[in-house]
């Protein structure tokens, strides 16, 4: 049976895949405030390297009050926006509502958890390179895979659902053990994210300096040790090596924390920084290069914003 899909935060990641799965034939309801009207007479553009698209007349609201109650709400917003949800994810959740979290960060699960007793959560691990270029319009570069992980989902045919429903839009899903999806994810955003923005530069160049190379590496294995430290399985050093040789062959790239501080907006440093070092400090575990990167990072966001 066809299910209702909410899209909230019409940005490079919930604009592409939430575009995708509308144009594969899906119910698909997007929240959008600063693109509302635009893309209300205009439809949304996703400039693909799999193939361009156009969505002529999309489902798109500005209040979250006049979507429909949704089987799956899928949040595409900036951690830094989160404060929002209590306002924006009640008027579409039914007791059987899944909300899938396709969100940077570790930790992120258990705080929306604490505002939501009893909700259903997901987290979405996108691997894509991806940006929102100009109003109704996703620049999809290369990768697009996302993988699913159960944080508190109660139903697991719900789940395959959504992997079965991505998976038939175009773009490859899979599930996957959800602590170790979070973590592995942070073996490329903690070092490569603040590295963008401490040093004003891009992946491919921090690759290409030795001695940028080899703190890329450190700072990988800082996240390796400390998700090790709490149990996570099925993460190495090869892994870190696997995440260098596939930035090595990535598009030149500014991750999301480099645009938002390229345009003078609150960077992501909660869930990408604080919290996963705050986690695995309490374990008994510190990451004192990645605490170096996080001081910088608040500093830099701070005078960034003035």
């Amino acid at each position: 049976m066809k299910k209702v899909y909410g899209v909230i935060g019409v940005g490079a990641i919930g604009g592409f895949y939430g575009s995708k799965l509308a144009y594969s034939g899906q119910e698909v309801h997007f929240l959008s405030h600063s693109d509302y009207a635009f893309v209300k007479e205009n439809g949304m553009q996703v400039d693909s390297c799999d193939g361009s698209f156009h969505i002529d007349h999309p489902n798109v609201y500005q209040q979250a009050g006049d979507m429909p109650l949704c089987d799956v709400v899928v949040v595409g917003l900036k951690t830094t926006n989160n404060h929002l949800l209590p306002e924006l994810l009640p008027p579409l959740l039914k007791p059987t509502t899944l909300v899938v979290l396709i969100q940077n960060g570790v930790g992120v699960e258990a705080d929306v958890e604490q505002m939501f007793p009893g909700l259903q959560l997901a987290a979405g691990l996108a691997f894509i390179c991806s940006a929102k270029t100009k109003p109704g319009v996703v620049s999809h570069q290369c990768y697009g895979q996302i993988n699913f992980g159960n944080y508190s989902c109660r139903d697991e045919q719900l789940m395959q659902e959504v992997v079965d429903d991505f998976n038939a839009a175009g773009v490859k899903a899979g599930m996957v053990e959800y602590e170790e999806a979070r973590w592995k994810k942070a073996v490329w955003n903690m070092p490569f994210n603040g590295m963008t923005v401490a040093l004003n530069t891009r992946t491919d160049l921090l690759l290409k300096n030795p001695a940028t190379r080899q703190l890329i590496r450190d700072l990988m294995m800082e996240v390796i040790n400390a998700a090790r430290h709490l149990g996570v399985k099925n993460i190495d050093e090869q892994f870190a090596e696997k995440m260098i040789q596939m930035t090595d062959d990535m598009t030149p790239y500014s991750p999301s924390m480099k645009l938002d501080f390229d345009f003078h907006r609150p960077m992501e440093i909660r869930y990408l920084y604080s919290r996963p070092i705050e986690i695995a400090r309490q374990a008994g575990f510190d990451m004192p290069k990645l605490a170096m990167l996080e001081a910088e990072l608040k500093y830099i966001d701070s005078t960034n914003r003035k």
